[in-house]
């Protein structure tokens, strides 16, 4: 009797040493693979991190150089969307901001701070032409100054108007006609023309919307007004 309660005794101690030993080599298997998995994954969060392209201020494609300032701009689409000027990461006219209009859309910049100065639109269309060109006339040097169009931005343009335009280093203001898109960055005391502007023409034949043609934009980095 001894000798056979001796037997069960060793086939249970075997039956619970050989039970505890699979499932710990289960709970080992599946305690890699948890780990593995995180692992993995943490791997692929790393590489995705990695390989995400970097924003660079206002979305522009490339990041700027020392001492100049990052912009991007937009005309207005039609007479629906207004223009949209960014500079610095820093929205300055948008119709989301509610500070855009018919006409042309100007603001200005401090050419050494890269600070936002002012903003305002001019009715071309129904408006004077009177208070833009005080509004030009009184633009400081070294102000950097960013135009966009809305719609119509040329039928009440006179000479004076266009002169002064052209006076910040537009090329193409003397050409500005009804419904053109334009978009313009220039300065106050510029010697010579500006190399940021983007101008199309209304043509019935080539418009992308019915009396108007397409919106325009614009990047770049401008430089900074050294004393």
């Amino acid at each position: 009797m001894r000798i056979a309660g001796a037997a069960k005794l060793v086939v249970v101690v075997a039956i619970f040493l050989l039970t505890f030993y699979v499932i710990s080599q289960v709970f080992e298997i599946k305690m890699e693979a948890n780990l593995g998995h995180i692992f993995a994954r943490s791997a692929l969060d790393a590489a995705a991190r990695s390989t995400k392209p970097p924003r660079y201020k206002c979305g522009i494609s490339k990041a700027c150089p020392e001492k100049h300032f990052a912009f991007k701009m937009a005309s207005g689409a039609a007479n629906v969307v207004g223009p949209k000027i960014c500079v610095e990461d820093n929205i300055l006219m948008s119709g989301v901001k509610n500070n855009v209009g018919r006409g042309i859309n100007v603001a200005l910049v401090n050419g050494k701070t890269g600070e936002p100065l002012d903003t305002k639109f001019f009715d071309m269309w129904g408006g004077d032409v009177a208070p833009f060109i005080e509004f030009l006339k009184s633009i400081q040097d070294g102000t950097i100054v960013l135009m966009g169009t809305y719609d119509d931005g040329a039928t009440k343009l006179n000479e004076e108007a266009r002169k002064l335009i052209a006076e910040l280093g537009s090329t193409s203001i003397t050409n500005l006609g009804f419904r053109d898109n334009w978009v313009f960055c220039g300065g106050k005391g510029i010697k010579t023309k500006s190399p940021f502007e983007q101008h199309i023409k209304n043509n019935k034949d080539t418009n992308k919307y019915e009396g108007w043609p397409e919106v325009v934009e614009m990047e770049g980095c401008i430089p900074q007004k050294q004393d």
